[in-house]
C-alpha cells in the first residue's frame, strides 16, 4: 500500500539583530503548517554567513542593518558558500536604492517589516521557488526609475518563452527540459535576448519581464 509522504519543509535561517523581529518571523513561519522550518537564527552578519556555510538553508531572511558589516555586501559570500540559497531582505528601509542593491546582489525578495503576515509569506514563498517579490510601493518606484524598455515584439516566440521562464526563476537546465531543447540552445537564446534588450543580469531580465507583462 503506497505511503503518503509529507513534503519536506523549506529550511530557513533568520538573521536580524532584534530578538523581537526574529521571534515574530519564527512564529509566523511555525504557523505555516510545516511548509517552513527554522533551523537557526543570527544576530550579526558573520553569524549569518556561518549559518549559511554550515547548514545550507533554502532561505535566508536578512535584515539590511546588522552588526558585523554591510548585510547586502555579504550576499556574494553567502551565495559562494551555498549557490542554491534564496534570500529575502526584511527591512524598515523603504528606499528604492536599497531594494535595487539587494536585487542586483541576488536577493529574490525585498519586503518591509511593516508588512502584513500574508505579504511576508508571499515574499518567502516566492523566493523559495525562485521568483522575485518586491514590496509594491518600492516596485512602483523602481519601475518609475527604469529606462525606456525595448518593445518585446523584437523577440521571437522561443525567446519570449525563455524570458518568461527565466523571470519565473527557472535555470537554463530546467528551461531546456521544459522547452524540449538542448541547454546550449537555451543559453544561446538568452544571449540573444539580453543583446536585443540591452540587459545583463537575471535580475534585470526579470524586472523587464514584470514591467512589460511577460510574467505570470
Amino acid at each position: 500500500m503506497p505511503v503518503d509522504l509529507e513534503p519536506t519543509p523549506f529550511t530557513v535561517v533568520i538573521a536580524d539583530d532584534h530578538d523581537v523581529v526574529r521571534d515574530g518571523v519564527r512564529t509566523l513561519l511555525e504557523r505555516s503548517g510545516g511548509e517552513f522550518h527554522v533551523v537557526a537564527e543570527a544576530a550579526d552578519v558573520p553569524s549569518a554567513l556561518e549559518r549559511v556555510r554550515t547548514l545550507h538553508p533554502d532561505l535566508l531572511i536578512l535584515d539590511v542593518s546588522m552588526p558585523g558589516g554591510p548585510s547586502l555586501s555579504s550576499l556574494p559570500y553567502a551565495f559562494a558558500a551555498h549557490p542554491e540559497l534564496k534570500v529575502v531582505v526584511l527591512t524598515m528601509h523603504e528606499d528604492p536604492g536599497y531594494a535595487r542593491q539587494a536585487l542586483e546582489a541576488g536577493a529574490h525578495g525585498y519586503v518591509l517589516k511593516e508588512a502584513e503576515p500574508a505579504e511576508l509569506m508571499q515574499a518567502f514563498r516566492s523566493a523559495v521557488i525562485g521568483a522575485t517579490y518586491v514590496h509594491p510601493r518600492l516596485g512602483a518606484l523602481l519601475a518609475d526609475e527604469a529606462p525606456d524598455d525595448v518593445d518585446p515584439s523584437v523577440l521571437n516566440e522561443r525567446e519570449l518563452d525563455v524570458v518568461r521562464l527565466v523571470a519565473n526563476g527557472h535555470t537554463n537546465a530546467q528551461i531546456a527540459e521544459m522547452l524540449h531543447a538542448p541547454e546550449g540552445a537555451v543559453k544561446a537564446a538568452r544571449d540573444r535576448v539580453t543583446q536585443k534588450l540591452g540587459l545583463g543580469s537575471r535580475t534585470e531580465l526579470t524586472a523587464y519581464a514584470q514591467r512589460v507583462g511577460l510574467t505570470g
